[in-house]
């Protein structure tokens, strides 16, 4: 994506121009570099600015959503006292004993919470931005599925663990009561899907950096946050790696699809029958093989 109009449009239009599936369509840190360059050399700069970011927001309207509950439940802890608010976050959370009791509602509300009493500006930011970028790319209904993957499967992983350490008694048994809510999670699964957006050695190193940023935090932090972190990126790269193999796989059969019925159009329209020459009669018939033998 390197035109200005590609630019413009965004990934999302330019993979229905090219019917390629969108977890094929890569860019190029080269390539954007030097578009971001040219772009930079043009006049009214701020303008330009604006307009582009209100075009991706304008077709991530996932992100704009989730944040703005986000916004909606900070504000509504900012309302209350300090119990209801420690209340609201508890129930919330995808603690063990929560999990045990309904996890349904738990792992659907947990995602819509920030603890700290602080505005999440963190995660706002992420989501009206990479997150963003994310969803333009891959589509919203594509978007929210790997961010409802990385969260579920981080969660679920993380209370198994915490279930284990338990019982055998490798951590205390208030860790099952524990507050454990936010969009984490799924931002997580989502930065490691941004790596196949990617190609060449850019990829590689944007893995390695989340690899490493998110180990040094199970390893520096280890709590069971930590770890669920860890997981939801692990999960990331999963999923990226097997709708990629997929893609591929799907892509090659529709050029297939499309060759074979190609040359089967090709092969209907030849000419079924070969026209020849008619054969004179061999037979006689009459007097009407002499001439003028039909008159009186």
């Amino acid at each position: 994506m390197t035109t200005s109009s590609a630019r413009e449009n965004g990934p999302h239009q330019m993979t229905l121009r090219t019917n390629q599936p969108p977890w094929l369509d890569t860019v190029g840190i080269t390539d954007e570099v030097h578009a971001l360059s040219a772009w930079w050399a043009r006049p009214q700069r701020l303008r330009r600015a604006v307009t582009a970011y209100q075009r991706l927001l304008a077709v991530t309207p996932a992100c704009i959503a989730y944040a703005f509950t986000l916004f909606v439940t900070w504000w509504t802890l900012r309302g209350a006292s300090d119990l209801v608010g420690r209340r609201l976050i508890l129930s919330a959370s995808t603690n063990l004993k929560n999990m045990q009791r309904d996890p349904i509602q738990v792992l659907l509300a947990s995602a819509f919470w920030t603890e700290g009493g602080g505005f999440p500006w963190g995660d706002i930011v992420m989501l009206l931005t990479l997150m963003a970028l994310a969803e333009r790319w891959l589509g919203s209904l594509r978007w929210i599925l790997v961010v409802a993957i990385g969260h579920i499967g981080a969660t679920l992983i993380t209370v198994v663990g915490i279930s284990h350490a338990v019982q055998k008694d490798l951590i205390p048994f208030r860790v099952t009561v524990a507050s454990d809510v936010g969009p984490s999670y799924g931002i997580s699964t989502m930065l490691a899907v941004l790596a196949f957006r990617l190609r060449g050695y850019p990829r590689l190193l944007w893995a390695t950096g989340l690899l490493l940023w998110y180990g040094y935090g199970v390893w520096n932090g280890r709590t069971f946050t930590d770890y669920g972190h860890f997981s939801a990126l692990i999960i990331g790269f999963a999923v990226g790696g097997i709708a990629v193999l997929i893609s591929r796989r799907l892509l090659a059969w529709r050029e297939s699809s499309a060759r074979r019925a190609t040359e089967k159009a090709a092969v209907t329209l030849l000419p079924d029958r070969v026209e020849t020459a008619p054969v004179a009669l061999q037979e006689p018939d009459g007097r009407l093989d002499h001439a003028g033998g039909d008159r009186a």
